[in-house]
């Protein structure tokens, strides 16, 4: 059964709190992974920055909610946010198969 984000957030929330552990956004690994990034460029500028920052978060986030919802696209666009030939265009895009 698929949870809607909001009661996904909470229970994650809450087994955090349960076991203790620092709650970590994924902003917040974003964060660090970006400044990382650029500490390892060393000076040089990247190019085309927002395109292959979307790019290395929303392939694994597409390939694990159609794991996560048996690769069924319509209730995959439905946690997502999206409508199905949205999706079903990123699949291409990324190659990603259903």
């Amino acid at each position: 059964m698929i949870e809607t984000q909001k009661s996904f957030v909470e229970r994650r929330q809450g087994e955090r709190r349960k076991d203790n552990r620092r709650d970590v956004a994924l902003s917040s690994q974003i964060q660090s992974s970006l400044e990382a990034y650029f500490k390892d460029l060393e000076g040089h500028v990247p190019g085309n920055l927002y395109d292959i920052v979307l790019s290395e978060i929303e392939r694994p986030l597409l390939e694990i909610v159609l794991s996560q919802t048996d690769n069924n696209v319509t209730k995959a666009a439905e946690l997502l946010g999206l409508n199905r030939g949205t999706l079903r265009k990123k699949l291409q895009k990324y190659n990603i198969e259903k």
